[in-house]
């Protein structure tokens, strides 16, 4: 990658892997695109603009006069926010994708596209999930996943274009509050354990789902994207995964370190529906032997990190 045009930037993932990208190809080569301005280092440290990813003429325009060889696409609804209106979130995570897709091919660009863990469903094996499996998943923003997947497969065959794509899990981050996903439990969780010693939990307790923290996300996907390609066999969609907790181990975690955290429950229904669609655990050994995968932080580690950098942000004394 040398010239990397990002969508979605404003959002949890954008907002740390611009500046991550930054860091490592120059800042005046890494183009963060978002629907809204954005302040702060991804819109105020280095090349941005303004663009809705479904504005084909724009985007393609964008893309040529940046030289964009790499289209990292991140735009999109999340899931729990993605039920509460369906035909929005396909047009925008389907009919946006589908537009990013061409225009990479248009640019003759490499195209990353984030998957999730939301790609599977109840009949999915849940445990140790397979790279190849039974897809079923029974949200709306599960079933545009899927759809993607394919579609990358598809471009990659038919066009030659280079996809490469990520199953993400569940992802921690201090940065930013995430946006309406279901595994936002284990970032807000930190926050109130910081604020308040205490967090209600919309998940219920005994809930298992794939989680990892950013630092490995990102590392992930620019392991990924620099691969060589004679090794991918997958390409697309590979499953990563560095742990997998409920909310009861989140909290013994967190317990090692405030050791009068108090956790309780107030199940959301929606979101509790949703996560037991989802995989306990997934085999992420096609990502390892393809191209490397190996992520640094376990569940202790990630807390220790957490709690330090939040009690940071909200001036507070180490623990």
């Amino acid at each position: 990658m040398k010239r990397i045009l990002v969508t979605g930037a404003g959002g949890q993932i954008g907002v740390e892997l611009v500046p991550y990208l930054r860091s490592r190809y120059g800042a005046e080569n890494v183009l963060a695109t978002a629907r809204k301005p954005l302040s702060g280092p991804v819109g105020e440290g280095g090349p941005f603009a303004l663009l809705d990813v479904r504005d084909g003429k724009a985007f393609a325009a964008l893309a040529k006069s940046f030289g964009a060889d790499s289209i990292l696409h991140l735009a999109g609804v999340l899931s729990a926010k993605g039920e509460s209106d369906p035909l929005a979130s396909w047009d925008i995570n389907v009919g946006g994708s589908t537009t990013a897709l061409e225009v990479a091919r248009e640019c003759g660009a490499a195209f990353f596209f984030p998957s999730s863990i939301a790609a599977f469903g109840p009949s999915t094996p849940s445990k140790n999930t397979p790279q190849d499996t039974i897809q079923r998943p029974t949200t709306i923003y599960g079933v545009a996943k899927v759809t993607l997947e394919l579609l990358c497969d598809y471009y990659h065959r038919k066009f030659g274009l280079d996809t490469r794509g990520l199953r993400f899990p569940g992802l921690i981050s201090y940065e930013a509050l995430p946006g309406g996903g279901t595994t936002d439990y284990a970032v807000h969780i930190y926050y109130d354990a910081v604020r308040k010693g205490h967090y209600t939990s919309f998940i219920a307790g005994g809930t298992y789902m794939d989680m990892m923290y950013m630092p490995d996300a990102l590392a992930a996907v620019v392991q990924l994207m620099e691969a060589d390609p004679s090794k991918l066999v997958h390409r697309n969609a590979f499953n990563i995964s560095a742990m997998s907790f409920d909310p009861e181990e989140i909290a013994g975690s967190i317990r090692k370190f405030l050791p009068g955290f108090i956790l309780d429950y107030d199940v959301d229904p929606l979101r509790q529906s949703i996560a037991e669609s989802w995989p306990d655990s997934l085999d992420c050994t096609a990502a390892r032997e393809e191209w490397g995968f190996a992520p640094e932080y376990d569940l202790d580690r990630m807390t220790a990190d957490m709690l330090a950098r939040i009690r940071e942000k909200e001036g507070l004394p180490p623990v």
